[in-house]
């Protein structure tokens, strides 16, 4: 079937490569098009505009909406939930970028929005939802009609360090200017009661990059972390025997018989009910955990199938995880993931594209993977944690 409308696009839909990717999009898809107005921003305030003629397929016309296209402004559409964790045939699949339903005469931007989830009108409020808590009855937008997606558009701003967002991921790129652009953000943040959100993995305590995100806590420049049940383990068994999986932090041996070590810093960890009892009772004297429970910051802990243990910390309901990490994910102005794909790409896949993303790996491939899944927003730097992140805490130093 194949369906010819108007739409339109605002913005800096040139310089951020919008226009571009829409035409290229329907051409690739066999459709046809008509430019029949543009009116392009002759300055760095203004904004550009586009109306064009589109013949097409219903499949062009669902990438040009999620390419930010305007289509003819008509009533969202809705279908009950037949079943509890079921959804109508047509269903809206959100994106990450800001969305808006057309809801009794008025835009109404949809709420906790993030990729991958469907939207449920509840009254005159659009909440986006992941299908396993969509129930029976609930109303979930289906179609396209009355769906305006607004995509991130390049800064202008020539300092501005996720003006480069769209660049490919290569070990060459000038690190020490993002490094003091990546503190001029936090600092401002930070200085502006932001909220930003680590996701650490476990070569953090393995290398002793750790030591800096302690600054950073003490700094407050951490408002939550989000971690695996390895990474956590790990951070306990440094303070109680200087080894992470046995290795030895001074000397890089593996000690004989180390491997137990995390298996009785887990045991400690029941022992005193739960990481808080743990550094309430003395146990547990520095490190990661220990600054958060003195800071009270939260710390969403994961659990895996390869999983030890796990601490009594430890979500082992992957969903039951999930939504305790989006509790904190629709706070976030900025996230900054280290050597975690995972947990990173989980959390990428949860994290508005409003907020800057950080990714720091020393692999290029998990940068390039984590981008791939959909956090197009993202800054990705290919080098270790452990040399990055005592160069970012002497830079807010050195700010402050």
């Amino acid at each position: 079937m194949e369906i010819s409308e108007e739409i339109e696009l605002r913005g800096h839909i040139i310089d951020s490569m919008i226009l571009p990717r829409v035409l290229d999009t329907i051409m690739d898809m066999g459709g046809d098009f008509e430019i029949l107005r543009l009116d392009v921003g002759k300055t760095k305030v203004d904004e550009s505009y586009c109306r064009i003629r589109v013949k097409g397929s219903p499949e062009l016309f669902d990438e040009l909406e999620r390419l930010g296209a305007l289509l003819p402004r008509k009533d969202v559409k809705t279908v009950p939930a037949p079943g509890d964790k079921v959804l109508p045939d047509n269903f809206y699949g959100t994106t990450h970028h800001p969305t808006y339903v057309y809801l009794n005469g008025d835009w109404r931007r949809v709420e906790n929005l993030e990729m991958d989830c469907v939207i449920v009108i509840e009254g005159d409020r659009a909440i986006c939802k992941r299908q396993g808590l969509v129930r029976k009855g609930d109303l979930v937008v289906v179609g396209l009609d009355g769906i305006k997606v607004e995509t991130p558009q390049r800064s202008r701003e020539p300092q501005d360090i996720f003006g480069f967002m769209s660049s490919e991921v290569s070990p060459e790129k000038p690190l020490i200017s993002y490094i003091k652009g990546l503190a001029r953000e936090m600092k401002k943040l930070r200085d502006e009661k932001g909220f930003i959100i680590h996701v650490v993995g476990t070569a953090m305590a393995h290398t002793g990059a750790d030591k800096a995100l302690i600054d950073l806590i003490r700094m407050g420049y951490v408002q939550a972390i989000f971690t695996g049940n390895g990474f956590a383990v790990m951070d306990i068994e440094k303070q109680l025997f200087g080894t992470t999986l046995g290795m030895d932090e001074k000397t890089g041996r593996v000690l004989k018989r180390g491997y137990k070590n995390h298996l009785v810093a887990i045991n400690e960890v029941h022992k005193a009910g739960s990481i808080k009892k743990a550094v309430d009772k003395g146990i547990l004297k520095g490190g990661v955990m220990y600054e958060c429970v003195k800071h009270k910051i939260p710390v969403v802990i994961g659990g895996s199938i390869r999983d030890d243990g796990p601490l009594p910390d430890t979500i082992t309901d992957v969903m039951k995880a999930q939504d305790e990490m989006r509790r904190y994910v629709q706070k976030a102005d900025m996230c900054m993931i280290y050597a975690s794909m995972l947990h990173g790409i989980a959390t990428g896949n949860m994290l508005p594209s409003r907020v800057k993303t950080v990714i720091i790996d020393i692999n290029p491939y998990v940068v390039t993977r984590l981008q791939d899944r959909g956090t197009t927003q993202a800054l990705g730097m290919v080098t270790d944690p452990a040399v990055l992140l005592p160069q970012l805490v002497e830079e807010l130093k050195r700010l402050e």
